[in-house]
């Protein structure tokens, strides 16, 4: 699983490059932009498993302390001076009653750490005022421009999450999957990063219209990030658009 197209990669961190500006996407999940120190995160989801037990499916209510967990270490790791979550952070309306107290005060410490930024999103229009930040929109800056769900017109730029794309791409042994970044080049969708969050596959209709011609993923899988292009996954010839 060692195919390569228009990136570079390390394993841990794959160099993209979006209008113009170069980007890190990390094996966690995150995006990272090191010239702006800006770490980017997408769907935290916290207390989704909450969520899920009030409607009688019980999961394990351990997913805000997993998710938190990956967030605090990446943040340990990359030292980002501004922390960008673009949306769906917190599972519903209500879920910041429902987080812990010990989580709670694991999130508040992350964000006093940094210069915290929520991106409002369709689960959570107006994100719980306790743990603090700066609710916005979007966030534009320099060549890029920060959003919950990308918009069908003008991309150039556009960073943004919601769809939690995953992609199940074909090996000699075996097909492997797992959650992706894609991108072509003008505009990137990331992973989803909480710890219960699902995914739409890239070969779907909601995600093919964003990127109709030729694109390019990171594929996640078992703590690395692996480069391919469409044609690995779609099996067919598309319009190539530039570098990725």
């Amino acid at each position: 699983m060692n195919a390569r197209f228009g990136t570079g990669s390390t394993g841990d961190q794959t160099s993209l490059t979006v209008n113009g500006a170069v980007v890190l996407a990390d094996a966690s999940g995150a995006l990272f932009w090191p010239d702006r120190g800006l770490l980017v995160v997408a769907d935290l989801h916290l207390e989704k498993g909450t969520a899920f037990a009030g409607r009688g499916t019980l999961l394990p209510p351990y997913d805000t302390a997993a998710t938190l967990a990956r967030l605090e270490a990446v943040c340990r790791r990359l030292a980002p001076r501004r922390v960008l979550c673009l949306g769906d952070s917190f599972h519903d309306r209500r879920a910041g009653a429902r987080v812990s107290a010990d989580d709670g005060r694991r999130l508040a410490a992350l964000i006093q750490a940094h210069e915290w930024l929520w991106v409002a999103g369709n689960h959570d229009p107006a994100p719980p005022p306790d743990w603090g930040g700066r609710v916005v929109d979007d966030w534009v800056e320099g060549p890029l421009v920060f959003r919950h769900e990308a918009q069908d017109v003008t991309p150039a730029g556009e960073i943004s999450g919601h769809y939690h794309p995953k992609a199940s791409v074909p090996t000699r042994a075996r097909r492997v999957g797992g959650r992706c970044f894609v991108t072509d080049g003008h505009r990137l969708v990331l992973p989803a990063f909480g710890a219960y969050t699902g995914g739409l596959d890239v070969r779907e209709a909601a995600l093919r219209r964003l990127f109709p011609a030729a694109f390019s993923i990171v594929l996640l899988h078992r703590d690395r990030g692996y480069a391919f292009h469409s044609t690995h996954i779609l099996g067919t010839d598309l319009a190539d658009t530039g570098t990725y």
